[in-house]
């Protein structure tokens, strides 16, 4: 039942894809003129207006830049000493070892010998 309601649902959006038809493209000059502008019986419209921006790029850098501190601020604050901190403890310093020549007793006549043993503290 699943497959057949994928099925249907594909054949749906393929056949719709089909059929639809697209606006015809509009293939003439617009550059944005009110109607009648150049004509000799009115009269061409006013000069656009100049802006003065009075620095507003500094205003929106500062506050750009207010923003990015403050941010980094409440961060530093949010995340804080927030709960204990697991650190693993140091490694334990390496032992100490070196060699000793000890009498050691011999296992088959009893009697003793010298070997090399390692020491470690």
């Amino acid at each position: 039942m699943k497959k057949m309601a994928l099925y249907a649902v594909v054949a749906a959006t393929t056949f719709s894809s089909v059929l639809a038809t697209t606006a015809p493209a509009m293939a003439q000059y617009y550059d944005r003129r009110p109607p009648g502008y150049g004509y000799r019986d009115q009269p061409p419209p006013p000069p656009p207006r100049r802006h003065h921006h009075n620095n507003d790029g500094a205003v929106i850098a500062g506050g750009l830049a207010a923003g990015v501190i403050g941010g980094l601020i409440g961060g530093a604050i949010a995340n804080g000493n927030s709960g204990p901190r697991y650190i693993d403890p140091p490694p334990p310093p390496p032992p100490r070892c070196w060699f000793e020549d000890r009498q050691v007793q011999n296992a088959y006549d009893g009697g003793y010998h010298l070997e090399s043993i390692r020491v470690c503290r």
